[in-house]
């Protein structure tokens, strides 16, 4: 089975993945992923690369255990491995990408950068151009300054952030490679009557509950973390696809249609500015609304009139951002405040 083929595409690639379990990054396997990436660029598709590995390429290079000492325990270790390790994990790509003479060009994004309308603008804008003039970027969050005190400065994680990069250049397809299928009915690697779940239409409880158990050895993400992902992708209008990515050929292969791992269908195109909105970056505040003010905006259309808000909360003025529950607690979407 195939499904309609994609023209621009987001890679996410796992440190788990690109560092075979190993805690240093497997340049014979990224050069395997590399080649399908180059392969895909000389006809005519568009990709970016959402790439880990930061952090692992920095503990090697420093020669590090899982584990800091204890003299290290008191610095900010990770963002003092990441400044070590992205400079290596971009030579590497760039050496990489080199003999398919391809530019790759590196991006660090921060959640807090992408908060106001120009700022995220101005990464979509700069994205595009890369891809315009043939240039592979690679994307990852800047954890030098998006430091984990700030939480609201952060993506937490590069699933969503790739699900964010989807959002801002209007990818037609996500793929987030993982070292296990797709989503399974329970953990494959405790429960041998688990089966994959091949196709999603919605995001719904009960998907999330079968999320929730441990069905990656990822250290940083897991399965959870990228159905939040796929949430947000199909949202804005994405395909994605959660795939492993030992499977050969997997990124070749689901750019011309093939069906592998779990696909989660979108909910529907959105326009740039929707995007924005829904990308949750930007939400200053939250309105729970009653079971007719719920009714008038789903079904009827209607815009939400102030008599319907049961409950306010945040702090936001005129044009800012505000998220619309319903009194059982499901989000109905996000509007600007007038």
């Amino acid at each position: 089975m195939t499904q309609s083929r994609p023209r621009r595409i987001v890679l996410k690639f796992g440190t788990n993945l690109l560092t075979s379990g190993q805690g240093r990054l497997d340049i014979d396997f990224m050069s395997s992923l590399v080649a399908q990436v180059a392969g895909l660029h000389r006809e005519g598709y568009e990709v970016l690369i959402v790439s880990s590995g930061a952090v692992a390429a920095g503990r090697h290079k420093l020669g590090l255990s899982k584990e800091p000492t204890q003299e290290l325990k008191g610095i900010p270790l990770k963002q003092v491995l990441a400044a070590v390790g992205q400079s290596r994990l971009m030579k590497t790509y760039e050496e990489l990408f080199e003999p398919h003479q391809i530019t790759v060009a590196q991006a660090l994004l921060t959640r807090s950068g992408l908060t106001d309308r120009a700022g995220y603008l101005n990464a979509r804008n700069t994205l595009l151009a890369l891809m315009e003039m043939g240039i592979i970027g690679v994307i990852n969050e800047n954890d030098v300054v998006a430091v984990e005190e700030l939480e609201d400065g952060r993506f937490g994680d590069n699933d969503n952030l790739s699900a964010m990069v989807a959002n801002l250049v209007d990818a037609d397809l996500l793929v987030l490679l993982t070292d296990i299928g797709g989503l399974y009915t329970a953990d494959p690697h405790c429960h041998a009557e688990a089966r994959l779940i091949p196709e999603i239409t919605e995001i719904t409880p009960e998907v999330e509950a079968a999320a929730a158990g441990p069905q990656s050895k990822s250290s940083t993400g897991g399965m959870i973390t990228k159905i939040e992902a796929a949430k947000l992708a199909c949202s804005s209008g994405v395909t994605v696809v959660i795939a492993s990515g030992r499977e050969p050929d997997i990124i070749t292969r689901l750019a011309r249609g093939e069906a592998i791992g779990t696909r989660f269908l979108p909910s529907g195109k959105r326009e740039s500015r929707a995007r924005w909105m829904i990308s949750g970056l930007c939400t200053r505040g939250q309105l729970t609304i009653d079971d007719g003010a719920a009714k008038a905006l789903s079904r009827q259309k209607r815009s939400l009139l102030a008599a319907g808000i049961k409950k306010v909360d945040g702090d936001f003025e005129r044009g800012d951002i505000v998220d619309i529950f319903d009194g059982a607690g499901l989000k109905l979407g996000s509007g600007i405040s007038n």
